[in-house]
């Protein structure tokens, strides 16, 4: 990650499924895209906990921050709507 910034940004999202099973076809659909999230000013890190995906956000810059974020969120919408349309 660039350091030129006097400071840098450290988050953590966490997505809760109602079980596992729904936790692992996320993760699995959302693999393909991941890397596209790892730029040499942002890196994230999926995992897997119970029943929670963690994205463990570090950026260098604000404008990195955010499109790291938009990214998240736009898989996010895309992981409730298929939900949605198989309940």
């Amino acid at each position: 990650m660039n350091q030129k910034n006097s400071f840098s940004i450290n988050s953590t999202i966490e997505f809760e499924f109602r079980n596992s099973h729904i936790r692992d076809y996320s993760y699995n659909s959302f693999l393909p895209e991941f890397n596209k999230l790892q730029t040499p000013r942002s890196s994230v890190l999926m995992e897997k906990k119970e029943n929670s995906l963690l994205f463990i956000i570090k950026c260098s810059d604000i404008t990195a921050f955010r499109a790291s974020i938009s990214d998240i969120i736009g898989f996010g919408k895309i992981i409730n709507n298929c939900i949605e349309l198989c309940e």
